[in-house]
């Protein structure tokens, strides 16, 4: 098998998640803004497509070269081998970005990244006149930061937040990578409640029992790299038989989804379905100021509303005090709260073990989290 130099990118402070994840898999990584580094074979694109719980996508790094005029984005495209991954008549669109470089127009450097490519797969084939462009889809990227071009192929296709899951979603639904990146981020195990008290379309709640039971997250989703003939049916069959082998299906969870709208609550089950999940997770309509347990050692985790129209903010912020008293008495539960609200602190009426910034979409957020005490260890 070959070896391919590979990027899982990623949201703005989820890369370490998504590193450890990389190394999970058993793949040395380096960690950069918004990607992940490393290197492997056609199984490597294939397992970190299936696994990757926090990444956005996988890319295949076929150059990277600085270019500060279009006859040098030109020459240097022209020079990379790209008949290595594509046949005579793949189809490739080409998309494209720019920050802070001298080659500024986007649409300027996909035409000429598209007709350098065009003229190296006429000479590599042995071909006149028009490539047919039929055939199975590469999906390139030319991203242009400080005058360096990164030329790329899109191994997922659809963003791999798209886990296959989704019927219905609310106004605002989480992405499933942040999603998982939140129930990774707290204390939770499989032998621990979890409850979410504003689950919306379920997110958090199926990507925790995808963890809690081991699933791979795209096992159930198609991948556009599934369609390129160098890379075998035998490699996506033992990855997913891999996948299989791994999945705990026995292990028993105990998991909750609550919302104030009976309507998403609905959507939320559906989506549990959808999913294969939904006999592991319990969702029942309820206001956040009602919630009580008389169960021990779980984890709360919620992305509740932010107040960020105008004229919500004074009734999130009271939602939120309501959610301080109603958690005051759980000194055994940890509790993660994602909000862009600065001021989370002072109206929930406690101050957070710890916060971490994070991005949800564009808006800045933090992650509050608040420890419980540790179970009692066993003698």
């Amino acid at each position: 098998m070959s070896k391919y130099d590979l990027i899982a990118t990623t949201a703005m402070g989820l890369e370490a998640l998504a590193a450890k994840e990389v190394r999970d898999l058993g793949y040395e990584c380096e960690v950069e803004n918004g990607r992940i580094t490393f290197k492997g074979d056609e199984s490597a694109i294939v397992r970190s497509n299936l696994w990757l719980r926090t990444a956005d996508r996988i890319r295949i790094k076929v150059g990277e070269f600085k270019a500060t005029s279009f006859d040098e984005l030109f020459e240097k495209t022209k020079s990379l081998p790209w008949e290595k991954y594509m046949p005579e008549n793949a189809e490739f669109p080409v998309s494209g970005k720019s920050v802070k470089s001298k080659l500024f127009s986007v649409s300027d450097c996909q035409a000429i990244v598209k007709k350098a490519i065009v003229e190296r797969m006429r000479t590599k084939y042995n071909k006149t006149g028009w490539l047919e462009e039929n055939g199975p889809l590469f999906k390139i990227e030319v991203a242009l930061h400080k005058d360096v071009a990164l030329l790329t192929i899109d191994a997922s296709g659809s963003g791999l937040h798209k886990r296959g899951y989704r019927a219905g979603q609310g106004e605002a639904p989480l992405k499933e990578t942040l999603a998982a990146a939140l129930v990774m981020l707290t204390n939770w195990s499989p032998d621990k409640p979890f409850v979410d008290p504003f689950c919306g379309s379920g997110t958090i709640p199926i990507e925790t029992a995808l963890i809690g039971q081991n699933i791979a997250p795209g096992f159930n989703r198609e991948f556009i790299s599934e369609g390129w003939s160098w890379i075998p049916e035998k490699v996506w069959e033992d990855a997913r038989n891999e996948a299989e082998d791994l999945a705990n299906y026995d292990q028993p969870l105990d998991i909750t989804g609550a919302d104030i709208d009976h309507r998403m609550v609905k959507i939320a089950e559906e989506n549990a379905f959808e999913a294969g999940l939904g006999d592991l997770i319990n969702f029942k309509q309820m206001q956040v100021r009602d919630f009580t347990t008389a169960k021990e050692y779980g984890v709360i985790a919620g992305n509740p509303p932010y107040g960020e129209r105008l004229g919500e903010k004074a009734s999130v912020q009271r939602m939120y005090a309501e959610m301080g008293d109603a958690f005051a008495t759980l000194d055994t539960w940890s509790i993660y709260i994602l909000t862009s609200d600065e001021e989370f602190e002072t109206h929930y009426g406690k101050k957070a073990t710890k916060k971490r910034k994070l991005f949800n979409g564009f808006i800045r957020t933090d992650y509050y989290q608040y420890w419980g005490k540790r179970p009692p260890k066993n003698n």
